[in-house]
């Protein structure tokens, strides 16, 4: 099959499978940079004992302020920031590599094997994760191993956003994207009640796993992994290969740069609503990720939600994307991939304000508006994927799809400076919800005049 001449009716067996690749990796997304590892490597496992022990109340005794308290919060910042600088280099070694694993997979006609390797790669580094005890004698190698899975997943998620084209035509791509979006959020739900019923509401887990070292933790991990590996597999050997179209243009770091500058103003020269568009989606784009970086936070810090509930919020949550996005998609296709991602944005902008208003409203409000939020990040999302491939000419879909991770990539520190911008600009916690709106507000902004004209 060319990446030219997609047929009208691809088997469902290839767009199950590929479907199926984001149904596995959600778990890595949702167990491991999202809502448990990450938490777990920052916490307190990984702080001085005798720092914890100073601050931590005992019984009868209540501590509030002095310098234990301050020695305290000031080793768990710590801890956040330099999880945050690994994952901030990781994320410029993939701005650098995307575009380049793009072009060179679209023209030597490797892909698939290119999504098998990268998605291997991420499931070994997430099982290395099993042996990160809650000591912090192990907070560096944890940082690493997540830095050094997160940098083969997005990787991977160049290959696979690209193998859309092959599997989709232009009556049903948005459809089939949001179906992909949709299956991964469905994955979502099922690993986090998994995780919640079996390793966390309860002191002794499945199978005797206790909560000593972070042992529940680490058995998650090994869920998130075999999870991925076992999904991936349809779409690692389903799925027909691209068909080369430049079998020399796997040859040449360099050359292949000059490609990618050759390209970028080719963009900025012959299609400039592309190029437009790549640049407010990377604006529009960080804010999503914000929501759900920032969300677990805000909820437990601002709204008063406890461990157990965050999972619970976190399944809700992606149950109601999943809706979200398979709607999106039927709209979509029945309207314009724009047209979902504008109405999805000023949804975003509406609730999040909304959350900032009513801050003091405790759990219920959080509840509310914080699943309003997710409803709407998975349509644009979607959309967003759905429309670059619109805007790929034939057998550039890779190239662009690479360009597409990297723009995100390349302007990543907006929403967290904002955030941190506005908390300290207010003094509090959920000053920082105005950051993200306001990043979702500039890139419904700048899209809101482009002129987009699909070429599928």
């Amino acid at each position: 099959m060319t990446n030219a001449a997609v047929p009208a009716k691809t088997p469902f067996s290839h767009t199950l499978s590929w479907a199926l690749w984001d149904w596995g990796t959600s778990a890595f997304s949702v167990l491991i940079t999202t809502f448990v590892f990450s938490r777990y490597i920052v916490s307190d496992y990984f702080i001085d004992p005798d720092v914890v022990a100073a601050y931590k109340p005992r019984e009868g005794v209540t501590i509030t302020g002095g310098f234990e308290e301050r020695v305290y919060n000031a080793a768990s910042a710590a801890l956040t920031a330099q999880l945050g600088w690994a994952l901030a280099i990781g994320g410029v070694i993939v701005a650098i590599l995307a575009p380049i694993v793009g072009q060179r997979t679209d023209q030597g006609g490797r892909r698939r094997r290119w999504l098998t390797i990268n998605t291997l790669i991420t499931v070994a580094a997430t099982f290395g994760m099993f042996f990160i005890q809650g000591s912090p004698a192990f907070f560096m190698a944890g940082i690493v191993l997540v830095a050094v899975a997160n940098i083969f997943y997005e990787m991977a998620n160049v290959n696979y956003n690209a193998m859309l084209l092959q599997i989709s035509n232009p009556k049903n791509m948005g459809r089939i994207s949001g179906f992909g979006w949709g299956m991964g959020y469905v994955g979502g739900i099922v690993v986090l009640v998994i995780a919640l019923f079996g390793f966390i509401l309860s002191d002794v887990h499945w199978f005797g796993v206790t909560n000593d070292n972070g042992a529940n933790i680490r058995a998650i991990v090994l869920i998130a992994a075999v999870w991925s590996l076992v999904f991936s597999i349809p779409a690692m050997t389903l799925i027909p290969e691209n068909v080369a179209v430049d079998p020399d243009g796997g040859k040449g770091i360099f050359a292949s740069y000059g490609k990618v500058f050759r390209k970028v103003a080719s963009l900025w020269r012959d299609t400039p609503e592309t190029f437009y568009f790549l640049f407010a989606s990377a604006v529009f784009r960080d804010g999503l990720v914000g929501v759900f970086t920032f969300g677990g936070i805000l909820a437990g810090k601002v709204f008063g939600l406890g461990d157990t509930e965050v999972i619970l919020f976190a399944i809700a949550g992606n149950l109601v994307a999943g809706f979200g996005v398979f709607l999106g998609g039927y709209l979509d296709d029945l309207f314009s991939s724009k047209s979902v991602i504008v109405w999805s944005l000023v949804g975003l902008v509406i609730s999040g304000g909304l959350l900032y208003i009513n801050h003091e409203g405790g759990p219920a409000t959080f509840w509310v508006f914080g699943l309003l939020l997710t409803l709407f990040v998975g349509p644009a999302q979607s959309s967003s994927r759905a429309l670059i491939g619109r805007l790929a000419r034939p057998n550039e879909e890779g190239e662009l799809f690479g360009l597409y991770a990297t723009t995100g990539r390349a302007i990543s520190f907006i929403t967290p400076a904002l955030f941190a911008y506005f908390i300290t600009l207010g003094g509090a916690d959920y000053w920082g919800i105005l950051g993200i709106v306001t990043v979702l507000a500039v890139g419904l902004a700048l899209l809101l005049p482009i002129k987009i004209k699909p070429l599928r």
